[in-house]
């Protein structure tokens, strides 16, 4: 699998390019700028981009993203960040959300969740940090969809936008797995998403408000 990276800093980059090596994934290249990933973009099967970049350091490296998904759906684009920017995160997951994902860079660290990551937008899939979802629901607190939720179902979405197996929420949560059903098929009905086809529904439960 090519991955490109994209990150102003050089010592992190550098770093990243060498951790994603040991990982197996072959980095095809490694940019400073989002001119400089527009212009190699298509040697990539997934980059991996930073917010803040060149020249203002606000959300250049989102909007990249999402014009990026826009001209090549089959991309997979893993933003890691340090920050969360509210608004152009909820526009880039909220996207159709495949193939894309949102991860703190603390969690770089963590090497089976990186390497998940990039497998998981690789094929399509969608992968969102829980610190991410907790950001960006808290700060849509406003009357909506997301208050018809009880506690424990906000718990839930955020381990569902995690890509947990309801086993997994169960066991995190300390509930059976009856229970787990019951919280996630009250999610989707107050979310109003319905039964359909689509694999990435579980992820789209926290999309969709975003989307809201």
């Amino acid at each position: 699998m090519r991955v490109g990276l994209v990150d102003d800093s050089v010592l992190f980059r550098e770093g990243l390019a060498r951790l994603v090596g040991e990982l197996g994934f072959e980095v095809v290249f490694q940019a400073g700028t989002v001119e400089a990933l527009m212009e190699r973009v298509a040697e990539a099967d997934v980059v991996i981009v930073d917010v803040r970049m060149p020249p203002t350091h606000t959300d250049e490296g989102l909007v990249a993203a999402r014009q990026l998904k826009r001209a090549r759906p089959e991309l997979g684009v893993l933003v890691l960040s340090h920050y969360v920017e509210a608004v152009q995160a909820a526009h880039l997951l909220g996207d159709g959300a495949r193939g894309v994902g949102y991860l703190l860079k603390d969690r770089v660290s963590d090497l089976d969740t990186l390497a998940d990551a990039i497998r998981r937008v690789a094929s399509g899939g969608s992968v969102v940090d829980p610190d991410v979802v907790s950001r960006l629901l808290s700060g849509r607190r406003q009357r909506g969809l997301l208050d018809d939720l009880t506690a424990r179902e906000r718990e839930v979405l955020g381990l569902i936008a995690e890509g947990h197996s309801n086993t997994a929420i169960g066991d995190r949560l300390s509930i059976s797995l009856k229970t787990v059903e019951t919280h996630i098929g009250t999610i989707f009905s107050k979310l109003e998403l319905f039964p359909g086809p689509d694999d990435d529904r579980r992820v789209r439960a926290v999309l969709a408000y975003l989307r809201s």
